[in-house]
């Protein structure tokens, strides 16, 4: 990633705290995420990925059935 100014930088460091804070698998918590999911039955719905911090990082959810 090639960060393009002083506010770009900005905003790529806050979605990073972001992604650390709420989806990043911690050691430390057996490797669950901050904020816990469930497991979720192949019935809720298809997979799909979301891009974090610029598309360096995937988060994986189901879409609504």
């Amino acid at each position: 990633m090639i960060i393009l100014g002083e506010r770009h930088l900005r905003r790529i460091l806050r979605e990073y705290v972001d992604y650390y804070h709420s989806c990043r698998t911690h050691l430390s918590l057996e490797k669950d995420a901050p904020e816990p999911r469930l497991v979720e039955s192949p019935a809720m719905g298809r997979v799909t990925a979301v891009s974090k911090v610029g598309g360096l990082h995937q988060y994986y959810t189901r879409l609504a059935a």
